[in-house]
C-alpha cells in the first residue's frame, strides 16, 4: 500500500465503509457480499472491489466480506487505532462544538488545545481545557507534537494561523473557516464549508417546490 498512490476519491469513501460496516458489526451480521453492500452504500460492487484491492481485497469468492475482519483492517488503513494530537484554533461556537465532541476521542483524536486571540474568552473552560492565547500557540504545537491543526475561525485569518500551524510542523489541517486553503506540498488541508452543503439543500428545496 505504501508503494501506490491511493486515489483521493478512495480516500474519501473510505470512512463511508468504515461507517456502514461498523452498523453492520454492531447489528451482528458476519458477512457481506459485495453487491450486498454496494446496496446499503449505494456504490457499485465493482467499485467496492476495485477500492478494497488498493489495500490487499480482503473478500473470498463465494463467501463474501468478514465484515468484523474488513471493519478492523480499513480501521487500521485509516489509523483509527492511533493516537492523534489536534488543537482548535478558535473558541467561538463552532470551536467549542468540535472541543465538546465527544466521538474524536474514542476515535483516537485528542484535542489537546483549544486557542484564541480575544481576551475576553481567553482563560475560560471549554471540555476540560482552558483557552489559550494565540500567542502560546507556537511552542504549545511543538511541545505538544501535534498532528492537526482544526482552523474555526473567520477567513481573514485563516490563512496567518495555518501558516503558523504549519511552520510549527503541522502537516494536516481541518480547515471550517470560509476559504480554501491551499498550503503546498506536504501539507494535506481538508476544506470543510458549512454554508456549501446548505446552498446544496436550498436548491435541491428549490427544485423540489418547481416540480
Amino acid at each position: 500500500m505504501n508503494q501506490k498512490k491511493i486515489s483521493s476519491a478512495v480516500i474519501h469513501r473510505l470512512p463511508k465503509y468504515y461507517r456502514h460496516l461498523g452498523e453492520l458489526v454492531d447489528s451482528g451480521i458476519q458477512r457481506i457480499s459485495s453487491r450486498d453492500l454496494s446496496i446499503r452504500m449505494r456504490i457499485t460492487a465493482s467499485q467496492i472491489r476495485h477500492d478494497l484491492n488498493q489495500f490487499g481485497g480482503f473478500g473470498q469468492q463465494g463467501y463474501g466480506y468478514n465484515v468484523g475482519s474488513l471493519y478492523k483492517e480499513i480501521e487500521k488503513i485509516l489509523g483509527l487505532g492511533e493516537k492523534h494530537n489536534m488543537v482548535v484554533i478558535g473558541a467561538g461556537n463552532l470551536g467549542k462544538a468540535l472541543a465538546h465532541y465527544q466521538d474524536f476521542k474514542a476515535r483516537g483524536f485528542n484535542i489537546e488545545g483549544i486557542f484564541d486571540n480575544n481576551e475576553k474568552i481567553i482563560g475560560e473552560k471549554v471540555s476540560g481545557l482552558t483557552v489559550k492565547s494565540i500567542d502560546e500557540l507556537p511552542e504549545f504545537v511543538r511541545e505538544h507534537h501535534i498532528e492537526i491543526g482544526t482552523i474555526a475561525i473567520p477567513k481573514t485569518e485563516a490563512k496567518k494561523m495555518a501558516k503558523v500551524l504549519v511552520d510549527n510542523g503541522v502537516r494536516q489541517i481541518w480547515n471550517f473557516a470560509h476559504t480554501d486553503l491551499h498550503m503546498g506540498d506536504g501539507v494535506v488541508v481538508e476544506n470543510v464549508n458549512l454554508t456549501e452543503s446548505l446552498m446544496r439543500l436550498s436548491f435541491m428545496a428549490a427544485l423540489d417546490k418547481k416540480q
